[in-house]
């Protein structure tokens, strides 16, 4: 038990032991003093390294990134606001405004701020009149546009709507007014085709804009010429865009204007188009369907431009609405159809003169040769018969009377006798298969036909040889402008010009001067002549004077009688399906299945002032439907003169039909 309490007593003298030394130990101040020291150093470092991280960001910032947040903060104070510029004027020859522009507040919304649409639309309904059609097209923008942009619910705001809505604007976060440039056409329909339209800007705009390197110019502007001259020549038309510089509050409200580089307004296109001889010429037609092409042959201005049924192109202006806009699409009528252009059609006979003017110069014929008119041709060893429109036929024809009568046998026997080829070759001089390259975009080619042509549009694998084969039969048709032939009544135009200038060949063309909007210099359009057919002048008297025959004693007589000029001219009838050998009668054909009536025409004719082509569809005779609406323009261009001459009775016209059975 002693050793016990003597152990015992020894552990805790060595336990005391320990314990002071422990003490001792944690008490080192040296100790201390080193560990303090070396804590303080690393905080110290630290410290120095985040403030050198500081000042090194700083330093970026505010020197080496100076000029970068300047501007971006420049940005957020300051607006740069596009201003667009006002649209060029179109006028006609004589000054008279076609298109302009104009300004009017409208009411817009970004779908992008706007919760609910239908809401607010509802709402803002019951501040200034929203009509249905209003809403229609608004959806119809809003399909075709992105869902930032600012669409127009209404246009042409008047100055009470306009105050009952600032009243109200709080209410309607997303919407606003804005005073806009708005394009006018004063004559709606009248010579819609020339002039065109502007429309909103859609992607396909956006890529041409691109193409052009325009991007910066069209910034602010929501619309761009669509067709006509609107489009053909959009960057005369629009003008530079300028820019705004306008100081802006946290709540993007403008506060001043701190500069200003003012937009310069577009050209201003003249056309050559009389407006006074465009409305003569668009009445004469009434109500049928249609196109004429008036053309100066001495210079290629296109006096008249006409295309039945027209259509207003103000309805494009604010987006035309779904109800017009299904009208115009889908009518039989097909008024946004360009005719003049688009509109290829068979010649009928027409094309007479041409290919008479074609065997002068290759020598097939004579002026005195002539032909017994049966009143029919036969090919050798078939029993086929290509009728006359005369029974009995003409009897004895030269080429004077052949195209004064319209003798169809004397053409049948001279395509018997010449190569499609070589006709081929010789009319496409006129520009028949061919653009005319007048100044406004969509014109057609037409079908100016030829071995190669046939076979190149029968190539397709589901076709036979035999169908790329050409036929006799092929020629014969094609002989009195029927067949394969489809020409347009711009280049029948042309080509009439052509012949009334001598063989001296115009590009016609609708822009006759441009004036600079910043220095109001006016600039002519010049027209060099797109070339000059090689024709004996004894060959072109000789047509030139039976087409004055034609006027006096032949086909278009009746529709000439009595003018106060001498003009010279040429009827046709274009057939659109075979008659099976049956004849024709109008009464029995539906009338879009009936005739197409055909004029060309110049006068006066020693020196011709105006050269034209007048098509009526399904109008039946040239000499009864066509001529009477020439002798109308012609009558006012030359004289002054709107009387409208009196109708032919279709007894009294001699006939025209270039009907042929199969």
């Amino acid at each position: 038990m002693d050793w016990l309490n003597s152990h015992a007593r020894g552990w805790r003298r060595s336990g005391n032991a320990m314990s002071a030394f422990g003490s001792r130990e944690l008490r080192n101040p040296d100790r201390e003093v080193f560990f303090f020291r070396r804590r303080l150093s690393v905080a110290a470092v630290l410290i120095f390294a985040a403030f050198g991280g500081l000042l090194t960001r700083f330093f970026y910032l505010q020197v080496t990134q100076h000029k970068h947040y300047e501007t971006l903060a420049e940005t957020n104070r300051i607006a740069i606001v596009p201003i667009v510029p006002n649209r060029g004027v179109i006028t006609d020859r004589n000054g008279v405004v076609l298109a302009e522009s104009y300004s009017a507040y409208t009411l817009e919304i970004q779908p992008a701020r706007v919760r609910n649409l239908d809401e607010t639309i509802d709402a803002l309904g019951q501040v200034v009149e929203v009509q249905p059609r209003d809403r229609k097209r608004f959806r119809k923008l809003l399909e075709e546009s992105k869902n930032f942009e600012s669409l127009p619910l209404r246009t042409r705001l008047s100055d009470e709507e306009v105050a009952r809505f600032a009243v109200n604007r709080y209410r309607f976060p997303g919407v606003e007014i804005k005073a806009r440039l708005f394009r006018q056409y004063p004559f709606a329909e009248m010579a819609s085709h020339v002039i065109g339209y502007i429309g909103r800007i859609n992607d396909r705009d956006v890529s041409r804009i691109e193409d052009w390197d325009e991007t910066t110019n069209y910034k602010g502007s929501d619309y761009i010429g669509k067709v006509g001259v609107e489009l053909s020549y959009e960057r005369e038309l629009h003008g530079t865009t300028g820019v705004e510089e306008v100081e802006v509050d946290a709540g993007g409200r403008a506060v001043r204007t701190l500069s200003r580089a003012p937009p310069m307004s577009g050209n201003d296109l003249r056309l050559s188009l009389d407006i006074k001889l465009q409305e003569v010429a668009e009445e004469a037609f009434g109500d049928r369907r249609g196109a004429l092409v008036a053309i100066d042959p001495a210079n290629g201005d296109v006096l008249a431009f006409v295309s039945k049924p027209g259509f207003d192109p103000n309805l494009f202006v604010d987006g035309i609405d779904p109800a017009n806009w299904e009208i115009l699409n889908e009518s039989p009528d097909k008024p946004l159809l360009n005719r003049p252009l688009r509109g290829a059609y068979p010649p009928g006979s027409t094309i007479k003169p041409f290919l008479a003017l074609g065997a002068l110069t290759s020598g097939k014929r004579t002026p005195s040769q002539a032909i017994h008119d049966p009143g029919f041709f036969q090919i050798a060893g078939q029993a086929h018969r290509f009728r006359d429109d005369k029974p009995g036929g003409h009897g004895t024809v030269d080429m004077y009377k052949s195209i004064v009568v319209s003798c169809d046998t004397y053409y049948y026997m001279l395509a018997n006798d010449t190569d499609i080829d070589e006709n081929a070759r010789f009319l496409s001089q006129f520009g028949f298969g061919q653009r005319t390259g007048i100044d406004i975009e969509g014109e057609l080619t037409g079908v100016l036909p030829s071995r190669a042509w046939k076979r190149n549009r029968f190539s397709a694998a589901q076709y036979r040889e035999e169908h790329r084969k050409w036929y006799l039969g092929d020629s014969i048709s094609a002989g009195i402008g029927q067949g394969y032939n489809a020409f347009t009544p711009i280049q029948l135009a042309h080509a009439i010009a052509t012949i009334a200038n001598n063989g001296v060949s115009f590009r016609p063309h609708l822009v006759k001067t441009i004036r600079n909007a910043g220095t109001g210099a006016v600039t002519e359009v010049v027209r060099e002549p797109e070339r000059t057919i090689g024709l004996r002048p004894e060959h072109l008297a000789l047509i030139r004077n039976a087409l004055v025959g034609v006027n006096k004693e032949g086909t278009g007589a009746t529709a000439f009688r009595n003018t106060a000029y001498v003009s010279a001219g040429k009827t046709g009838t274009a057939q659109l399906f075979s008659l099976k050998g049956e004849k024709y009668s109008a009464s029995r054909v539906d009338e879009r299945l009936r005739d197409h009536a055909w004029f060309i025409a110049y006068a006066p004719a020693d020196k011709p002032r105006i050269a034209l082509a007048v098509l009526v569809e399904n109008g039946g005779f040239g000499a009864q439907a066509a001529a009477p609406v020439a002798r109308q323009v012609m009558d006012y261009y030359l004289t002054g003169d709107q009387k409208k001459p009196a109708t032919p009775a279709p007894a009294a016209a001699p006939a025209d039909s270039e009907d042929e059975s199969d």
